[in-house]
C-alpha cells in the first residue's frame, strides 16, 4: 500500500513515520505513544545525562515493545571566550537593565552535550533498535560501538552534499531536513543558512544522489505532506511540529498557546537562543535584535546569559526570551493525542496516495 517499504522493513514499523526527537519538548510519553501506533518513537538524549536517559528508556519499554530511536547531538564543543561573553552581554544589556537583573555571572543555559563514551556505553546496555545523530556523525570509534550494539544509524542532512557525506560513511538512512523544519538545523559541513533548500526541492535531489533510504523532514504535518514527500521519492517522513500539539509533548502552556495562534509566516531561523541556527516562533528578542546575530556566542553558550532573562519573563507570563521551536507547518497542527495523530496521519496519506494512483 505504501510506495516504498524500505523504512518500514529497516526499522520494523507499520507506517513510514518517524517522530522527530525534539530535545526539551518531548520525552518517554510521546515516544511510547507514537511507537504504540506503529511508527518509530524517538527519545532525544542531548539534554539528558546517562541515568535520566536510562530511566526514560525504561519507561518507554514498560509501555511499548515497538522499536525505539535514541537521538544524540554530535557537535564539536567550542569554548566561550571572555570576549564572546562580553560582546553578548553588551548586546543584551538593555534587557537586563529593563528587568533589573545583574548580568554578571549569568549562567544556567540548557545542557546540550555531544555523544561521548558514556552515552556509547548506554547504547550498548540498552540496545535501541535505532540511533540517530544531529550535526553529522560522532568519531569512528564511537560509531563503531553503536553499530556493534546492533542499532541502525540515521543522521540529518541539510544539503545534498551532507547527504552524500553521510552515505559515504555507511549510514542506514538519511533524514533530509528541509529549511521549513523546526528546531535546530542539522548543519555540519557549513554553508550559508539562507542557501539551504526546502524539503520538496531537496528530497528528490538527495534521492538521486544516494543509495540509502531517505526520510523527508520539514513542513510535513498532515497526510498531504506525507504523500507529497513519498511521491518525490522519499521512503518515509519525520514529523516534529505536529506532535507539539499533542498532550504528550513536554512544552509549556505558553508555548502551546503560541503554537495555537501561529501561522506559516510566524517562524524564523535564529541563533539567539543557543548559538546555532534553529527555527522557532518569532518573539520579542528575535524582533528587536533580529533573528540572527553575529554577537551570539558559539553553541550552546548563548543560552547562559539568556537564562535569568527567560526565568524573570516567564514568571511574569511572557515568552520574550524563550525559545519557541516550531516548523513552518505549524498552521496545520491539531489537538489529538500522539497515537491518534499518528494513525490519522497514516490514514490520510494512504487515502491521498490512493487518489493519486493511476486507475
Amino acid at each position: 500500500m505504501w510506495p516504498s517499504r524500505a523504512i518500514i522493513e529497516l526499522f520494523g514499523i507499520d507506517v513510514p513515520i518517524i517522530q522527530a526527537p525534539m530535545a526539551g519538548a518531548s520525552g518517554s510519553d510521546l515516544a511510547q505513544a507514537v511507537s504504540a501506533a506503529g511508527a518509530l518513537g524517538s527519545l532525544p538524549c542531548a539534554m539528558l545525562d546517562v541515568d535520566t536517559a536510562a530511566a526514560e528508556v525504561a519507561a518507554i519499554r514498560a509501555q511499548s515493545n515497538g522499536p525505539l530511536n535514541l537521538n544524540f547531538f554530535c557537535h564539536q564543543e567550542t569554548a566561550m571566550t571572555a570576549a564572546d561573553e562580553a560582546r553578548w552581554l553588551d548586546q543584551l544589556k538593555p534587557y537586563f537593565e529593563d528587568l533589573g537583573i545583574d548580568a554578571r555571572g549569568s549562567k544556567g543555559g540548557a545542557r546540550r552535550a555531544p555523544f561521548d563514551e558514556a552515552m556509547a556505553g548506554l547504547v550498548e546496555t540498552l540496545t535501541p533498535e535505532v540511533v540517530s545523530f544531529h550535526f553529522g556523525l560522532p568519531a569512528d570509534r564511537l560509531l563503531d560501538r553503536v553499530r556493534a550494539a546492533g542499532a541502525k544509524v540515521l543522521s540529518s542532512a541539510t544539503t545534498v552534499a551532507e547527504a552524500i557525506w553521510l552515505a559515504e560513511r555507511g549510514v542506514d538512512a538519511i533524514i533530509a531536513q528541509g529549511a521549513e523544519a523546526g528546531g535546530h538545523r542539522g548543519v555540519f559541513l557549513g554553508g550559508a543558512i539562507e542557501n539551504q533548500p526546502g524539503t520538496m526541492a531537496m528530497v528528490p535531489q538527495v534521492v538521486d544522489a544516494v543509495d540509502v533510504p531517505v526520510i523527508a523532514a520539514g513542513g510535513i504535518a498532515d497526510g498531504r505532506g506525507i504523500a507529497a514527500a513519498l511521491a518525490l521519492g522519499a521512503d518515509g517522513v519525520q514529523i516534529g511540529t505536529a506532535y507539539l500539539f499533542t498532550p504528550e509533548a513536554t512544552i509549556s502552556s505558553k508555548h502551546r498557546d503560541a503554537l495555537e495562534h501561529a501561522t506559516a509566516d510566524s517562524t524564523a531561523m535564529t541563533n539567539l537562543f543557543s548559538g546555532r541556527p534553529a527555527r522557532g516562533l518569532v518573539n520579542r528578542l528575535m524582533r528587536e535584535i533580529g533573528p540572527m546575530s553575529e554577537s551570539a556566542p558559539p553553541f550552546p553558550h548563548a543560552g547562559n546569559a539568556l537564562a535569568p532573562l527567560k526565568k524573570r519573563a516567564e514568571a511574569d507570563g511572557k515568552t520574550d526570551f524563550t525559545s519557541l521551536w516550531s516548523g513552518q507547518g505549524v498552521g496545520l497542527g491539531r489537538g489529538m493525542n500522539a497515537s491518534e495523530l499518528t494513525l490519522a496521519l497514516a490514514d490520510e496519506a494512504l487515502e491521498r496516495l490512493r487518489r493519486l494512483a493511476p486507475r
